[in-house]
């Protein structure tokens, strides 16, 4: 066995309405080349100007991961001539990141992981290209999108580790609403270092480039460690360079050897002055930061007593998240309110491919529909009738109870009649459930159809229980 050592370099577009030194507009487009600007196709004597809003956003994600932040917005130059890169260079960040030295709380297996963040930094994305036989094909709508690149330290060491990093930055982003990190559209693509040891050292490493999904990460990193492990245990050396996965042949192939380190060339971007930051804008900034997953989910199971895993359901989605909390401070136990959430509510919306903001659910109205079945005045089968009336005609559950004619039937002499009733017709049944067989079943189920639903379940069962006795 050998020890894996995984680090990640994480590319994430921000959601901003222009590019990051452009007037161009930030927006993803399936028609070619029509968000585009003459700073974005590097025309010569233009002039960069810095998106306010994606600073903002930028240092908003570093506080998020615990970063130290500098104390001037600082750019640099990173030189190298690529097709898609139409400047011949990439404004960056190297000299003074938006973040160095932070850090992100993982759970894999119920341990609590801390992996380490080197720096984010932020940048302006490249062209996207489209290669065939013999000629490739430019797209400049991305050219310019401002472009966040998280890198972890070497501090994660199995698949399993890395996909959890990559499901909680990408919660982190949606959380800040920083960006939408859609992988279906390259918002967030993924380069993947590897390197295993015999010992706690590092190995050689190796990097794999702009992985497009998590399950594709997954794959590249499986099938990396197998592929160093046979090299090793050949008794060869694991060269360092860069590969690439095909998720097809689900292995990864040689780009480019990485025996010498490429030059770029940095300096300081000479065309946007460094700018002071202040405190009072860096606590501004910190107050907008809402609580995440990782702390989300501690909270729903230490406080409120939630399974891990009701908790983990709960907080993949912030407006789920915020719509339970809202649900319990209106004097919901939280366990009642977890179970309608995570089943009856995200099953409708599952179906539907809808938000929670998309219905007609109001908290209150939850609230109502959990408490009418606590105090037994419907089932529960006959909630989640009241519910779907709810959603698509945004009616108080109290009112469609009574409209629909669904309030449940308590009184045990109204009960009582219809059991005995049934008692008196099936004998033979009676018999049969004294022998052992399970024909009380049954009997329940022909009083809450001929009471439409309606008999209390608990007292229904009781009363059928007392009759047979008796019998």
């Amino acid at each position: 066995m050998y020890n894996v050592t995984i680090g990640l370099e994480v590319h994430c577009e921000i959601n901003t309405n222009s590019k990051n030194f452009s007037w161009a507009k930030n927006s993803y487009s399936e028609y070619p080349n029509e968000n585009i600007d003459t700073v974005d196709l590097g025309f010569p004597g233009v002039l960069p100007v810095l998106n306010k809003e994606a600073f903002r956003k930028s240092l908003m994600m570093a506080l998020a991961l615990n970063c130290k932040t500098p104390d001037v917005v600082m750019f640099d130059r990173k030189n190298y001539y690529y097709p898609d890169l139409p400047k011949g260079y990439q404004i960056t960040q190297m000299t003074k990141p938006v973040g160095i030295d932070g850090y992100v709380m993982i759970n894999v297996d119920g341990k609590d992981i801390k992996v380490g963040i080197h720096d984010i930094h932020l940048e302006e994305d490249t062209a996207s290209m489209e290669h065939f036989s013999d000629y490739s094909l430019l797209d400049y709508n991305r050219a310019g999108v401002p472009l966040l690149e998280t890198v972890t330290t070497p501090s994660l060491h199995s698949a399993d580790e890395a996909i959890t990093f990559l499901e909680t930055l990408k919660g982190i982003f949606l959380y800040t609403g920083v960006s939408e990190a859609r992988t279906d559209r390259g918002e967030m693509r993924v380069d993947v270092n590897i390197s295993l040891s015999k010992d706690d050292t590092l190995g050689t490493r190796t990097e794999m480039k702009n992985i497009n999904s998590f399950n594709n990460v997954r794959l590249a990193i499986e099938s990396e460690i197998k592929r160093q492990t046979e090299i090793l245990d050949s008794g060869k050396i694991v060269e360092q360079e860069t590969r690439r996965f095909d998720e097809k042949q689900l292995k990864t192939y040689l780009m480019r050897s990485k025996a010498d380190a490429i030059d770029y060339k940095y300096y300081i971007e000479p065309n946007i002055p460094p700018i002071k930051i202040s405190d009072e804008y860096i606590n501004s900034i910190k107050k907008e930061i809402p609580m995440l997953q990782f702390d989300r989910v501690n909270k729903y199971m230490n406080e409120l007593g939630l399974s891990r895993y009701d908790a983990e359901i709960l907080v993949h989605d912030k407006q789920i998240s915020d719509y339970f909390e809202r649900v319990i401070s209106m004097g919901v136990d939280a366990k009642s309110a977890s179970n309608w959430i995570t089943t009856t509510v995200m099953g409708y919306l599952n179906k539907e491919n809808k938000k929670i903001s998309d219905i007609c659910l109001k908290e209150e109205y939850l609230v109502e529909l959990i408490k009418l079945v606590q105090d037994g005045k419907i089932s529960s089968k006959q909630s989640k009738q009241i519910f779907e009336h709810v959603v698509t005609e945004n009616k108080r559950p109290k009112d469609l109870v009574k409209s629909l004619g669904m309030t449940q039937i308590t009184d045990e002499n109204v009960i009582r009649p219809i059991v005995i009733k049934l008692l008196d017709d099936y004998p033979n049944l009676i018999e049969d459930h004294k022998k052992g067989k399970n024909t009380f079943d049954f009997f329940v189920g022909q009083v809450m159809k001929q009471t439409r639903g309606q008999a209390n379940p608990s007292i229904t069962a009781n009363i059928i229980k007392e009759e047979i006795e008796k019998r």
